[in-house]
């Protein structure tokens, strides 16, 4: 019976820290402080209490709007709360009760965070991506990732350095904030488990970006932020990239 708990207890916290992350990917990006003021709808103003802030569940009995003045809240925020509460699952199940838990939830957190805001601005802020590198290295240090340190730094100058020559090639194509998000991915995989996170990234960038174009939703021409398809690729690798990679060379090896 623990399990279950510890389960729904898992998810419950990915809830909370996604409804946190809302507040980063619109606060973070417009130089506003995380804590002051306290939540308020962006419209009217209004401090919200502490039953419009239920995880996903204020939404849904509002409606989707503010209850102070009736406009409508983004559906991101119920949605960025969601993917974060499985996400937190999906790290449990994959990694079990432990230390282990600690480097998945914030490399989880990090990439909603980052896939958030580059969706909406096209950017991945210098914050996210220094505080990623910096408990990227300490959970190698700490030896909580299974990544060691020694690991952890191979990464990071791996993985950066593949996506800044990529960028270089393609001359503009990839922007610094992508470069400086491999680094990260690099850190807390290390440099295998975090390059296979990388192209795995690229193969679903195509896939998604070629069918934007053939139903016209995007032109050729158009650019798409490459961020969320990194995160993507990287929560991916975390959590099933290691066996994947180890099968691979295992194949290799003989």
């Amino acid at each position: 019976m623990r399990l279950p708990v510890y389960a729904a207890f898992v998810f419950v916290l990915g809830l909370v820290v996604g409804s946190f992350l809302n507040v980063v990917a619109y606060r973070l990006p417009r130089h506003q402080s995380l804590a002051f003021p306290p939540s308020h709808c962006p419209d009217c103003g209004a401090r919200l209490r502490p039953a419009d802030l239920v995880p996903v569940f204020s939404w849904l009995a509002l409606r989707g709007r503010c209850r102070y003045c009736g406009r409508p809240i983004s559906p991101r925020y119920p949605v960025v709360e969601s993917i974060t509460g499985l996400l937190f699952l999906l790290v449990f199940v994959a990694r079990g009760p432990g230390l282990g838990l600690v480097p998945g939830f914030v490399l989880a957190a990090l990439m909603v965070a980052v896939a958030a805001i580059d969706l909406d601005l096209r950017i991945i802020p210098n914050p996210l991506t220094l505080c990623g590198v910096v408990a990227g290295l300490a959970f190698g240090l700490l030896g909580w990732s299974g990544v060691g340190l020694w690991q952890a730094l191979m990464g990071l100058v791996v993985c950066g350095g593949f996506l800044l020559v990529v960028g270089l090639a393609g001359r503009g194509g990839m922007g610094g904030g992508d470069v400086k998000l491999g680094a990260v991915i690099g850190a807390f995989l290390g440099w295998s488990t975090g390059l296979f996170g990388i192209l795995l990234g690229f193969v679903i960038g195509a896939v998604v970006g070629l069918g934007l174009i053939v139903t016209g939703i995007r032109g050729r021409k158009d650019a798409i932020p490459f961020g969320p398809f990194l995160a993507l690729g990287a929560v991916f690798s975390y959590l099933w990239g290691g066996r994947i990679v180890a099968a691979y060379l295992n194949l290799f090896v003989r």
